[in-house]
């Protein structure tokens, strides 16, 4: 082989070296330009979730009796905040609700109990029937 088809293969392999890093850079870039809009839109919808009220009316929120498990037996109305907004709620909110639902729960399984074992015949529980 003569000298210069060194030459040759050398260019050749570097300027196929740096094709292949431009192609690389530029899907690269793609990717990170719809990465960055991605996070935009995202931003956009979710700071929605802080600055509107949690009403009946609006999308944020699911309206479920409470108590229920989806069988429409619930004990009452009440507004539930969708899944992802309770990152964007004052803590003392979320902490009140919590505290609320757990409370409307316990009171639904007692209502529950009483009602079976009165169609059961079963003697009541004093602490059921506020009693003591």
């Amino acid at each position: 082989m003569p000298w210069w088809t060194w030459i040759v293969i050398w260019i050749a392999l570097i300027s196929l070296s740096l094709l292949f890093y431009g192609v690389l850079g530029v899907r690269l870039f793609r990717q990170f330009m719809a990465t960055v809009k991605e996070l935009g839109e995202a931003g956009d919808r979710f700071s929605n979730f802080a600055s509107a009220p949690l009403t009946s009316g609006s999308a944020a929120v699911h309206v479920d009796p409470v108590g229920s498990n989806g069988d429409g037996e619930g004990t009452g109305s009440g507004l539930r905040a969708a899944p992802g907004s309770a990152v964007f709620a004052p803590p003392a909110s979320m902490r009140h609700d919590y505290h609320a639902s757990k409370v409307a729960r316990q009171k639904a399984r007692r209502l529950r109990r009483i009602r079976r074992k009165a169609e059961r015949g079963q003697p009541q529980a004093l602490r059921d029937i506020n009693l003591r």
